[in-house]
């Protein structure tokens, strides 16, 4: 026992003797001094240079495309907001009571630390102008998202105060791990699972919305920021400016795992929501490297990465009607103030009807189909199990196809604890529950 105890020290000491040396991966190991090598235990060593010997080994050949352009269009993605305008006659020869302006706004929304999470802060306003309702990115080339989804979206990232709640937390994780020089001891940043209801955008929004913050995080920091959507990887390579798609699996994983011998540190976003498929728990490497999975409630698309990484949560809430509002006025902006209040009208009717979720709501044959499917699942349900599917219960429900699913939205509280839990809460008041 007391052997055991003294070899797993002298591991340590040997781990911290080469990171202090700037050895963390196999390519700083083949670039150290022969000093440094000769300072391992000679089995230590041994085992570090077969390592080094097999990684360079030639591989099979991974098809790889490159992406043109893709890179300095979401980089230099162009900004505009949308606020509410005064009552007043400025308001009046609206038809929303909103307007759409260029650029960014010059107050953004802040937040502040409660327990483990962040919440929004409306006591705190930084210029006279009222915060934006929305914010909105565009890329002429689109979004990594756009490129794989089977539905029309377009280049327009709307990002509301969820979306960027989410960002805040990630960024928060990022800027402590920046700040620790001790790879042994911090090695990786947290990882997180971010779930929201099916439909509302957080793979649009909030995946994209993360792809482009990261970017222009420091490149001395972060060199390589990957969206995966199942067995497709788009790796933005932050050195070379530069994104190139890879396909499959086990290719995406030794891409991956070639970056990390080289030393590169990285960011993965995995969009399981569309998919369905679960990350595997070893696709990000060990060390150096953050990732966050994006997905619908449904348990088994996260649960064992979540357990196995011991994930933490970040809970996205529904967009409000006003959020919703704000999307129709930058949607229908430049139009006549009649068009627009038409436009907000029909939408306003959607959204009583199935929710706030803005995937069945902006187009007339999107909600039609999506009614009926709301229909279908109210007659599947029986109304003695009505209080049981609508007690604002969490994940419970979430581990099987649901007829319930269709007729909730997801909304997040916090424990007393400061941890982030998702209740289910009926899509709209008309359901009758």
């Amino acid at each position: 026992m007391e052997r055991t105890v003294r070899d797993e020290m002298n591991l340590e000491e040997f781990v911290r003797k080469l990171y202090k040396n700037g050895v963390n991966n196999l390519l700083g190991w083949s670039e150290a001094a022969a000093n440094v090598k000769t300072s391992v235990h000679k089995l230590t060593k041994q085992s570090l240079d077969a390592a080094l010997e097999e990684a360079r080994k030639p591989t099979t050949t991974i098809e790889a495309l490159k992406m043109e352009g893709l890179y300095e269009s979401v980089y230099n993605a162009s900004w505009h907001h949308v606020v509410e305008i005064p009552d007043g006659d400025e308001r009046k020869k609206t038809g929303m009571g909103m307007e759409a302006k260029e650029g960014k706004p010059k107050n953004s929304w802040t937040y502040k630390k409660v327990g483990n999470t962040f919440e929004k802060d409306d006591a705190v306003q930084q210029s006279d102008e009222a915060p934006p309702r929305l914010m909105v990115l565009t890329s002429e080339k689109g979004w990594p998202y756009t490129l794989n989804a089977p539905h029309g979206c377009g280049n327009d990232l709307c990002v509301n105060c969820e979306v960027e709640r989410v960002w805040q937390i990630v960024l928060d994780d990022l800027t402590e791990w920046f700040s620790n020089f001790d790879l042994t001891l911090n090695s990786s940043p947290l990882p997180r699972v971010l779930i929201g209801t099916p439909g509302i955008g957080k793979s649009m929004a909030a995946s994209s919305y993360l792809l482009y913050q990261l970017l222009h995080c420091d490149v001395e920091e972060l060199q390589v920021v990957v969206h995966c959507f199942g067995s497709k990887m788009y790796v933005f390579d932050k050195t070379t400016k530069a994104v190139t798609k890879y396909v499959g699996n086990k290719t995406s994983k030794s891409v991956l795992g070639g970056l990390w011998q080289r030393g590169v540190k990285g960011y993965i976003i995995y969009d399981v929501a569309r998919k369905g498929t679960p990350p595997d728990t070893g696709f990000a490497p060990s060390t150096g490297w953050g990732m966050i999975a994006v997905s619908s409630p449904k348990v088994t698309n996260y649960d064992e990465w979540e357990n196995q990484l011991q994930a933490a949560r970040i809970i996205m809430s529904c967009p409000d009607e006003m959020d919703v509002k704000a999307m129709c006025a930058w949607i229908k902006r430049g139009l006549n103030p009649d068009k627009q209040a038409g436009y907000w009208e029909m939408v306003e009717t959607h959204m009583e009807k199935v929710g706030p979720i803005p995937r069945h709501i902006f187009d007339e044959k999107i909600y039609i189909d999506r009614m009926g499917a709301v229909n279908g699942a109210l007659l599947a349900i029986k109304h003695s199990d009505v209080e049981e599917y609508f007690s604002m219960g969490g994940e419970e429900k979430w581990y099987s196809e649901d007829p319930s699913h269709k007729l909730v939205k997801i909304v997040r509280e916090r424990t007393d604890e400061g941890a982030e839990v998702f209740l289910n809460a009926s899509i709209n008041a008309d359901i009758g529950f």
